[in-house]
């Protein structure tokens, strides 16, 4: 795809991509605020010129008609991990949903031979280079072997890291200006503040960290302020890494690789952690294959991964994505880093959730996951189940000791059932 490497205006920009789509082509758009949201609007504009032209995108955070079906067979979208919008609209068939491992996801998009990559990025700098800015993901590993569009938004970050096209290399490009969406911190009940104890009593000085999304690892960030040398190798980067940058608790001084700096994929949070990373060569943007690619990550000694589960069952089984069969999220990079944490020297890995759901009638720690739930991370891939009532250490342990363990983390109202449960299915005796 061969279009004018100077500044044109979105509409215009959009109107010469369309000509040269073909039936059926592949579009790749970047997680989150990686979106180009002109040039997106101009997509929808024209969808009436396409056919069976689809758009491949983890995480939408903008709502648009096409996400709902509604530009078919012009325009589709197919999701690699649900957000509160795509959520919806997959459940009443508005656009399809493809499961991945987050760190697979630039192989899968390859195959598929994309058209082109539609992205916003930060303005060129003084020798002609682009950043995308705050989301590298699977995008950065198309440069070079897709052909790029850019819509320059003049409030996106500049980051550093292998995120960077020249204007010679980019297909075309646009200017735009509007905000980044921001999300707030998550804030939970006092459950979640004690499991985060639980967990940050068992993370030494040194380690390397990776935190998931929600209110959990979020807590977890705000005890670690008085430890002392972390290091930060996480898919997601969110304002609680700034609050340990600037108490001093992160210098990364023992990683392995890129040692003193933070590495991540995509930063999402408020404006503040943005103009954290703005012109911050402390940041690495990496695309997701080598950042959650579990060989990476066990290399660095002492990795700490902490994400959340919707359900795990008495073999250690933690259902992430799905509330029996309807599904909620997507598998991202949990069983990446789960998997990471093991390979790694004194590494540790926390499946973390509240022990009830519906004001106590229901527990989340159950004798076999809901029927259809999809399992997101393993048994032989959880290390340690954290509730509010304790942590189950599950690696190396027999059936018997993992039930015993799981149920001793359940709510008490619920473990004399689970126990008969586990004694039926031959798991206690």
């Amino acid at each position: 795809m061969q279009l004018p490497a100077s500044p044109r205006t979105p509409d215009a920009l959009m109107a010469d991509v369309v000509d040269r789509l073909e039936p059926g082509a592949e579009i790749v758009v970047p997680i989150a605020n990686g979106e180009p949201v002109r040039l997106l609007d101009e997509l929808e504009r024209l969808a009436d010129r396409l056919s069976g032209v689809r758009v491949h995108q983890m995480h939408a955070l903008r709502d648009r008609p096409y996400l709902h079906g509604t530009l078919r067979p012009h325009l589709e979208h197919v999701a690699w991990f649900l957000s509160s919008i795509t959520r919806a609209a997959f459940r009443n068939g508005g656009c399809d949903f493809a499961p991945a491992n987050f760190s697979e996801i630039p192989r899968f998009l390859l195959a598929k031979e994309p058209a082109v990559v539609l992205a916003a990025a930060s303005p060129p700098d003084r020798l002609g280079y682009f950043s995308l800015g705050v989301s590298a993901d699977y995008t950065a590993a198309l440069i070079g072997r897709v052909p790029f569009v850019l819509e320059v938004n003049h409030r996106m970050p500049r980051t550093f890291g292998a995120n960077r096209l020249h204007v010679s290399e980019v297909a075309g490009w646009c200017e735009a200006d509007y905000d980044l969406i921001e999300v707030p911190g998550n804030t939970g009940p006092d459950a979640d503040a004690t499991i985060a104890q639980l967990i940050a009593d068992r993370i030494p000085d040194g380690a390397t960290l990776q935190l998931g999304i929600g209110s959990i690892p979020s807590t977890v960030a705000e005890l670690l302020k008085d430890h002392r040398d972390l290091g930060v190798h996480t898919e997601l980067l969110a304002d609680p890494i700034v609050d340990l940058v600037e108490a001093g608790a992160v210098t990364g001084i023992h990683k392995r690789a890129y040692r003193g700096r933070i590495v991540t994929t995509f930063a999402l949070g408020s404006r503040r952690l943005y103009d954290f990373c703005d012109y911050n060569d402390a940041v690495v943007f990496l695309s997701v294959d080598e950042v959650n690619d579990p060989r990476n990550i066990g290399r660095e000694p002492n990795f700490i991964s902490i994400n959340s589960a919707l359900e795990v069952d008495l073999f250690g089984q933690a259902a992430s994505e799905t509330l029996g069969p309807s599904y909620w999220s997507g598998s991202g990079g949990q069983a990446d880093f789960a998997r990471g944490a093991q390979y790694s020297r004194g590494g540790d890995g926390f499946i973390a959730l509240r022990s009830t759901t519906n004001e106590g009638r229901t527990s989340r720690i159950v004798a076999t996951l809901q029927a259809g739930a999809v399992v997101t991370t393993p048994k032989n891939t959880v290390d340690n189940v954290v509730t509010e009532y304790g942590v189950a250490e599950l690696r190396g342990r027999t059936l018997a000791e993992r039930a015993a363990a799981l149920i001793d983390v359940a709510a008490p109202q619920h473990r004399e059932h689970l126990r008969a449960q586990a004694a039926s299915m031959g798991l206690l005796r």
